[in-house]
């Protein structure tokens, strides 16, 4: 599999042979606004996108949308992504793609198979208590295939016993987690920190993590170089975090 990390939370996939977007966000920097009670006031997304759209788009097959929240879709990818390509969505999603003009949503409520991968969906927790049943329903998907290694995409959640549930069930080989611990300034976390990333490091210690969707969204506080500071002083093996544009191959 190779994996790119594009921009925050969105990645382009080649999996089985085939390539996959997940969660695109296109905007160009700072024309959007900023999330409202966060630390940092600066419009979004704080930085641009390291290729252009079109090249982005060059050979995708289908996207996974994880949610729907508009750092993991938002106008500029719903105006640029071709509206035939192959959508897989959780339920909650499927209604709103389709009014978007999608005409090919797949809706995952368990499993199912396509070219030869199969799709599990997971869950996750947007949070903490009532901030979390606020900010709406999230799914993880895990891809496998007979020629690849599983991937766990867990999308936007904290350490929870959902993705405990994952990582025991599924025992992936590649794990990527959200992981900027995007906040407000009140309440928990809504997305991975590093006491997060450690549980799961602690639970699947033999896959690769990989950290994304950081430094690009107003409330994603957690920095790149905190986390590689903390990883490499605490001797954490296996834990990777791409920049924007970077190719992982496995």
């Amino acid at each position: 599999m190779e994996i790119q990390l594009i921009r925050q939370a969105t990645l382009k996939m080649k999996y089985n042979d085939h390539i996959i977007l997940v969660d695109p966000m296109f905007s160009s920097r700072g024309i959007l606004d900023p999330v409202a009670n966060a630390a940092n006031d600066r419009r979004n997304p704080l930085v641009d996108l390291p290729l252009p759209v079109e090249v982005i788009l060059e050979g995708v097959e289908a996207v996974i949308i994880t949610h729907f929240h508009r750092d993991h879709l938002d106008d500029a990818a719903i105006q640029s992504l071709p509206k035939n390509v192959v959508v897989f969505c959780q339920a909650e999603d499927e209604g709103k793609l389709i009014e978007h003009g999608f005409s090919n949503v797949v809706k995952v409520n368990a499993d199912l198979q396509w070219n030869g991968i199969k799709f599990s969906r997971t869950g996750g927790s947007h949070g903490t208590g009532e901030l979390a049943k606020a900010m709406g329903p999230v799914s993880g998907f895990v891809l496998e295939a007979d020629s690849e290694e599983t991937l766990y995409i867990a999308g936007d959640t904290v350490w929870c016993d959902e993705t405990e549930e994952a990582i025991t069930n599924y025992k992936p080989d590649v794990i990527i987690v959200n992981g900027g611990e995007a906040q407000f300034q009140t309440g928990d976390p809504i997305t991975m920190g590093l006491k997060d990333i450690v549980k799961v490091r602690n639970h699947a210690a033999d896959s690769l993590i990989v950290v994304v969707h950081m430094e690009a969204w107003n409330h994603c506080l957690l920095k790149r170089e905190t986390i590689m500071e903390f990883i490499k002083s605490n001797e954490i093996k296996n834990v990777i975090v791409p920049y924007d544009g970077e190719k992982i191959t496995r």
